[in-house]
């Protein structure tokens, strides 16, 4: 398969997007997703540790808070979840080249 170029990644990209909209399938990902952080007690851990944080910050600031959840947030988040959204996605765009 040849290199793909930038602009058409993002064309792509935007397409897809637009499917998964319009097909109802991100609502569909999204519930699944929430559904198994909240699951995997990954939900409450995130609120309890941005609380903490929260508490102590001066100034507290929503923006700054959210800039220090991110990393721990990602290197948190469940391996099998992962894996399960990354292959719940792959299937989607399989069957939209199939």
């Amino acid at each position: 398969m040849p290199p793909v170029a930038p602009a058409d990644l993002d064309a792509l990209q935007a397409q897809l997007t637009q499917r998964l909209l319009e097909s109802g399938e991100w609502d569909r990902i999204k519930f699944v997703l929430a559904s198994k952080l909240n699951d995997s007690g990954w939900t409450d851990d995130m609120r309890n540790r941005s609380k903490e944080r929260a508490r102590t910050m001066e100034p507290l600031s929503f923006t700054a808070l959210l800039e220090e959840m991110i990393p721990p947030a990602t290197t948190s988040l469940p391996l099998a979840v992962r894996r399960e959204m990354l292959a719940l996605i792959r299937g989607y765009i399989d069957k939209q080249f199939e």
